[in-house]
């Protein structure tokens, strides 16, 4: 650590927002996004390469990033459950208010928090948030509203800031001055509903991209599904959402607007908080965390949404500002394989306290202060939730990729591999070279550890230890498919009613051919 690095304890901050893909920031190479404030922080502080949310859908990695736990071990996720008071008492904001810092929590929470473990996973009222564990609350309901009006804690910022983006930089200017004046370290995390759907930017920012004709994904439409695993194109990211969510070409050019405009928002949100850290003159003792929640798909493959394990739904931006570190005239990065689950011990760390044995990330403070430092060698990537043959368990290297579908109902289980450092896009699944079977030798030897691993410390609830023995690839799909939960069965048939697919639900080259009737390239 540098000598610069002072002893009292560093204010924290750490900025959330939701659906941002890692290409939607300046600093990560796209020069048409406007982000000045995001990349201020990375060419200040460290940019992270290979940021990874281990489960890639909010309600899961957000009890992921504050507790530090995989999806199996926080039992939290939609269609699963909640999470438990003892296993939030052990998330970074629980640990540092113990340890003396004043906490608050702004914008969407995005899970429930109950007495006990529970598969309700409400999160629509307020007595199933943590509002009393902080010190300080500005949080909201369910997926929270752009509307300030309409947000509980935000309304009183209403009249000056109608859209949520920029009212929630108002309230953090708010908590910085009281903290400053109770004059105790905070640790203060902020949770923007943007780049969220629906997309309803702030319209103070309309001319921001007046008259840009946006570059769509190198990988993007349905022609660049074709080698990908059936199992990926059985859920509402291909079925339905390419189209309803407005990613299809007659659509892209308005959606990807109103999304790098919401982000925009934020990233002025983000501004309206630096500058506050300086008027109040902390601004040297308060360290930023910037990352997302998942990423995006923004077309990619012929997909909207997340959820999925490829690239542009898990890997998300991730920034770290530490003032009190030695700063490098240009922006430095690193290639260490980082995960969601890294957030909280960081923050920890950072603050000087003891990372509790529960958790499996790692800090990334090594890293700040040696960008070659790696922190791990693999990194699982979760999928369980959503519809029974979409499912799969990923597991990610900085070279590698290999990802399994268990499902193998009248289809059969599959496997991908992809070179990452090669093939950024995942255009060429390599399963079957034989060039690459020593390495994929070594993909399934970490993967079939972390199966181990799931098996030996998921929860025993929220039907978690069922996926233990679905994702264990040694073992026949005729053994599984009793042990699926009916109602990511029913989800599937639900997925299919709603996308209208009216042939066999089961003739799953149909289905895609259906879905792909109007693309000439298919």
């Amino acid at each position: 650590m540098d000598s610069c690095v002072q002893k009292e304890k560093p204010n924290i901050i750490l900025i959330l927002t939701d659906d941002q893909a890692y290409t939607a920031v300046g600093c990560y190479g796209n020069k048409q996004i406007k982000t000045p404030n995001i990349d201020k922080l990375a060419y200040q502080g460290i940019r992270f390469n290979n940021h990874y949310n281990t489960t890639s859908i909010c309600m899961a990695s957000r009890a992921s990033i504050m507790t530090g736990m995989y999806e199996y071990k926080t039992g939290c996720n939609f269609m699963h459950g909640a999470l438990s008071a003892d296993k939030f008492s052990l998330s970074y904001p629980e640990l540092l208010q113990k340890e003396g810092y004043r906490t608050g929590f702004a914008g969407k929470f995005g899970f429930a928090v109950t007495p006990e473990p529970t598969d309700n996973v409400d999160h629509k009222t307020y007595d199933r948030l943590p509002v009393e564990e902080f010190d300080w609350w500005a949080g909201g309901t369910d997926q929270t509203y752009y509307e300030t009006s309409k947000n509980k804690y935000i309304a009183k910022y209403a009249e000056e800031f109608p859209h949520s983006s920029r009212a929630y930089g108002a309230a953090a200017r708010d908590f910085i001055r009281e903290s400053v004046k109770q004059e105790k370290p905070f640790c203060l995390s902020v949770s923007f509903k943007a780049p969220h759907m629906p997309f309803t930017p702030d319209p103070v920012f309309d001319t921001v991209y007046q008259n840009i004709i946006f570059n769509k994904p190198v990988n993007y439409g349905r022609e660049n599904a074709r080698h990908l695993a059936i199992q990926a194109k059985l859920g509402r990211q291909y079925l339905r959402f390419f189209e309803l969510h407005k990613w299809d070409p007659e659509n892209y050019q308005e959606t990807i607007r109103k999304y790098f405009q919401l982000i925009y928002g934020a990233d002025y949100a983000i501004g309206m908080i630096t500058e506050e850290l300086k008027k109040q003159g902390i601004d040297d003792n308060t360290i930023i965390i910037f990352t997302s929640d998942n990423g995006y798909f923004c077309g990619s493959h012929g997909f909207g949404d997340k959820v999925l394990p490829y690239e542009e739904a898990a890997r998300a931006p991730l920034i770290i500002y530490d003032p009190r570190r030695s700063r490098s005239q240009k922006l430095r990065s690193t290639e260490a394989i980082t995960g969601n689950i890294d957030i909280a011990p960081t923050i920890l760390d950072l603050a000087g306290i003891p990372v509790p044995s529960n958790m499996d990330g790692k800090s990334l403070v090594p890293v700040l202060d040696s960008s070659e430092m790696k922190i791990r060698e693999t990194l699982p990537i979760i999928q369980a939730w959503g519809t029974a043959p979409h499912m799969a368990l990923a597991i990610v290297t900085d070279e590698w990729k290999y990802i399994y579908w268990y499902y193998g109902n009248n289809i059969d289980p599959a496997e991908e591999l992809f070179n990452l450092e090669g093939d950024p896009f995942e255009m060429k699944n390599l399963i079957n070279e034989e060039q690459y079977k020593e390495t994929l030798n070594k993909m399934r030897e970490y993967y079939d550890m972390e199966v181990q691993r799931w098996k030996e410390q998921a929860v025993p609830y929220n039907d978690y230890a069922c996926f233990g023995i679905l994702f264990d690839r040694h073992i026949n799909f005729t053994e599984k498919e009793k042990l699926i939960p009916q109602k990511f069965i029913d989800n599937y048939f639900l997925e299919l009613k709603n996308a209208e697919i009216i042939s066999d639900p089961y003739d799953y080259k149909s289905i895609l051919k259906q879905i792909e009737k109007d693309d000439d390239n298919l």
